[in-house]
This record gives structure tokens, sequence and C-alpha cells, in this order.
């Protein structure tokens, strides 16, 4: 019988350094599927995780990718500090976008410098009140958050794919199903001529730096983590766990809203049926690669928007199929939870009976 007991210590040093890890024994396993596909190895993880960025263009479009990724990724993290399962991201990035497009194509003929300051405030909301519904659920019928935040990422889909292919259809785009394109007042401005990399880059350092304060040096922060590791404790002490579930779902709800909205009015530019390749599925694997913390996260959303470049520019030179970029993923899911585990447990190999008589 095989079993996992718990070690009595377990090392601080491997808690930081699973994630490299795991990130290696990815490589390894890639290198092997690769060669199983008929790739030679070490061509497929050159192109796959260096070539995208061997020059200034492809960092600069690396930033573009890792943006919404960390913007979301910290919001995630502090609900799975507090043990929120917010699993529901990527329908709160979509709520956001269609809070914060509706403005855009509701004043599309405006050039106020205030449109694109109130869709930032519109497209938080959005995410937010998306993220409120879970909360709610939690709260007043004890409904997992688990469930009701995934299920309700489909129906933002839906309810974004309603709008692109009906009332919002772009009455001159040739029947296509996307809206009209946002005015230059509700476009992110770049900052770096030449690239892509936008405002919203600019943002999701803001709000790194905004989460590390919050997690260290508030008392909200104090209270996530002891909500988080010692629930009875908390309680005894006085802190309401279902105020930590409402804070955590709204703001994780804002900040995949915001991202959500930088995503349609930066690169995409208007909205269309599908606006996110699954970044807020992606994000919780940012948020435990960075080990919960904002600026972990911020190196975890790094290496993950390398795997969607090195996804996509597989697909042109070495075509293999779009499926390779949520494989990497996955097997880095899988390693880093692998990890994790063998940190706080030890395999233990024989029958309870043996355990018996040693005992």
């Amino acid at each position: 019988m095989v079993r996992l007991e718990p070690r009595r210590q377990h090392s601080q040093a491997m808690v930081y350094l699973s994630p490299v890890l795991a990130i290696l024994m990815t490589l390894v396993v890639g290198g092997i599927i690769f060669a199983f596909m008929g790739k030679n190895p070490f061509d497929a993880l050159y192109t796959f995780f260096i070539l995208p960025i061997n020059n200034s263009y492809g960092i600069s479009e690396l930033f573009v990718k890792a943006t919404p990724l960390v913007i979301i990724a910290v919001g995630l993290a502090m609900g799975f500090r507090a043990n929120v399962w917010n699993i529901g991201a990527e329908g709160q990035l979509t709520m956001g976008a269609i809070f914060g497009g509706g403005l855009a194509l509701y004043f599309h003929d405006s050039e106020s410098v205030l449109l694109l300051p109130a869709m930032f405030v519109l497209g938080a909301l959005g995410g937010a009140f998306w993220g409120a519904i879970p909360a709610l659920l939690r709260t007043r019928f004890n409904a997992n958050e688990i469930l009701t935040s995934l299920m309700l990422t489909y129906v933002a889909t839906l309810f974004l794919s309603f709008l692109v292919h009906g009332p919002w259809r772009n009455p001159e785009g040739f029947n296509f199903p996307e809206s009209r394109p946002f005015p230059d007042a509700g476009l992110l401005p770049i900052i770096f001529e030449g690239s892509r990399v936008h405002l919203g880059t600019a943002v999701a350092v803001f709000v790194v730096i905004a989460g590390w304060l919050l997690l260290s040096k508030s008392v909200i922060g104090f209270q996530l983590r002891v909500v988080g590791k010692a629930p009875q404790a908390a309680r005894h002490v006085g802190f309401r766990q279902k105020r930590m579930v409402w804070f955590t779902l709204l703001l994780g709800g804002a900040l995949a809203g915001l991202a959500g909205l930088f995503e349609v009015s930066g690169p995409i530019g208007q909205l269309q049926p599908s606006i996110s390749p699954g970044y807020g599925f992606t994000a919780i694997i940012v948020a435990f690669l960075g080990r919960l913390h904002p600026v972990g996260i911020l190196f975890g959303g790094l290496i993950m928007a390398l795997t969607y470049l090195g996804g996509e520019l597989a697909q042109i030179t070495l075509g293999l199929p779009n499926a390779v970029t949520g494989l990497f993923q996955g097997i880095l899911l899988f390693f880093l939870l692998a990890s994790d585990v063998l940190t706080k447990y030890r395999i233990r190999f024989g029958s309870i009976a043996a355990k018996g008589r040693t005992a």
C-alpha cells in the first residue's frame, strides 16, 4: 500500500525552489513529447522558449501577453490565501470587457479624454459584479464558489456571443460577428513606439506593488493569511470569514474585469466572440507558480506568457497543433502541484497492518 505521510518539518527553501523544479521537469517531459512527435527536441524547445523573445519586438509581445495574466493572478492569489477558490476569472474578464466596451460603443464617436477612465471604472465594476454572484451564493446559501464561479464563465461567454451576433454587431462589418471598432479615445495609449505595449502593462506593475503592500503591510492582508492558515483561530479573534469571501471575490472579479477591458481596448480594439485564449484559467497556474506572492506572480506571468508566444510560433514553424500550448501549461501545473505535495508529505510503502506492528 502506498500512502502519504505528513512531514514533521518541511523545507522552506523547497517551497520556493519547487516552481523551478517544476519548470525543469516540464522542459524534460516536453522534449520527450516533441521526440515522440517526430521533432528534434532541442530545436523544438528552442523554437518554443527562446526564438519568441530573441528580438525587441518579441520581448514587447511577452509583456503584452503577461499583462492580463499578472493582473488576474494577483486578484486570485488574494482569494486563494484565504481559501476562497475563484475559478471563474475568465467569465469576470469577459464581463469587464462587456461593461467597459459597451461604454465605448455607446460613445463611438466621442473624443472625450474622460471616456477611457470611465471604461476602466465600468470594466472593474463588471468583473466585480460577476464575482459578487458566487460571493452571495457562498455566504448566503453556502454554495461552492468553485462550481458557481466556473459555471458563470460560460454564461458570460454566451452573453458576449449574443451581443456581437446581435444588438452590438457592427452595422458596417459585412455581417461579421464583431462590434464596431472602439474610438481612438477608448483605446489604450501605446507606451513604446513600434510595439503593442500599452498602458495596461504599467497598470499591471502597479497592481503587483499594490498587492504586495496589501499582503505585507495592511491589516486586511494579515486577516487574509490568518483566515487561510488557521480559520478557527481567525473566528476566535473575530475575523469574519464571510467578509473575506466578499472582499476577495470582489477584488478578484474587479481585477479580472480590468484585464478584460485592457484586452478589448488594447490589442483587439473591439468586442469579438472570443477575446481571450483562456487567460482567466491560465492565471490560476500563474498564481501558484508565483507562490501566491505578487512579486512571484510577476515572473510567473512572464513564463506563462512565453508558452502562448512559443505555441503560436511552433504552429507556424514546426506545424504543431495549437493544443501544444495547453499541454505545456497542464504539464507545468501537474509538476508544480506534485512538488508541493512532496514538499509537505513523504511517500510511504507498506500495509496498514505493518504500520501497526511497527508502532
